[in-house]
């Protein structure tokens, strides 16, 4: 295991306080654009953060009243114009890493969105465990308005989960922006909050996983990703042994022994 609080990227901020991680791209003058090397960085981090021993929950925070607005113009699609197919398909393989790298990096991960939230921004929002957001929220998955496809990063497999199929083929063939009040109603969005309030509440948010038994939170994380490709009967002796393994861990203990005491449990992890 290793600790990642010392972590000095240079392509977002980092902040690790009290095991919660907090990661902003760092870009607000141009609402926060992905770089070839933000986005290297990004799947970098999080697949550390598998091992990461000071780290149990992380917030994807905006930075300047934006959120993400995608890959660069200038840096990525200018150059992506002029690649041969071997450079192409290198690179929407490093995209699609980085939202595998978010799936495995075994921390519960809470999008606080507001704001500008469009093509890979959306995706890591959509590829978050929890989202939260501001009525000015304005999220789209805009791939088809720049004359692509619109199953990138595997928004064609992750947001009809979420939102169901015809709201996803909507969302996804038309490249418009979702609504605030949409993402909520659609499941999208957990919850909207005032501009000035949303860091508070995805920090009560992530303190309150983060007192929890994180352990069993991998765990989870891990299962409601597994189970996609499962049956009925597989899903059910997965999560079996999955709990059965939770079964053993001191956290267990200590929340049945608080129980009897009468006693608010105080998990620890292991």
């Amino acid at each position: 295991m290793t600790e990642l609080a010392s972590l000095t990227p240079q392509h977002f901020l980092w902040e690790v306080t009290d095991r919660i991680a907090t990661i902003r791209l760092n870009r607000p003058d141009r609402k926060n654009p992905l770089t070839f090397d933000s986005y290297a960085e990004l799947r970098d981090t999080f697949r550390a953060l598998v091992y990461a021993s000071d780290v149990d929950v992380v917030i994807l925070g905006s930075n300047g009243g934006n959120f993400c607005s995608g890959g660069d113009v200038h840096d990525i699609i200018g150059p992506l114009v002029g690649m041969e197919m071997k450079e192409l398909l290198a690179f929407t393989r490093m995209t699609g890493d980085l939202v595998k790298a978010m799936i495995g990096c075994g921390k519960p991960i809470i999008a606080a969105v507001d704001g500008v939230c469009v093509g890979a921004g959306a995706i890591m929002a959509m590829a978050s465990d929890l989202r939260l957001a501001t009525p000015s929220a304005k999220c789209a998955f805009l791939f088809t308005r720049v004359g692509l496809a619109g199953c990138d990063m595997g928004a064609c497999a992750m947001l009809p989960r979420i939102i169901g199929q015809g709201r996803a083929a909507e969302l996804l063939y038309t490249g418009r922006v979702m609504r605030a009040e949409e993402g909520e109603r659609w499941g999208f969005w957990n919850s909207l909050h005032a501009a000035d309030a949303l860091e508070a509440a995805a920090l009560t948010l992530a303190k309150a996983l983060a007192a929890g038994p994180t352990f069993a939170h991998g765990i989870t994380k891990t299962q409601i990703n597994q189970e996609w490709n499962m049956g009925l009967e597989q899903a059910i002796e997965a999560e079996a042994q999955a709990q059965a393994i939770c079964m053993q861990t001191r956290d267990f203990e200590r929340a049945y022994r608080a129980f009897v005491a009468k006693e608010t449990p105080v998990f620890q992890g292991d």
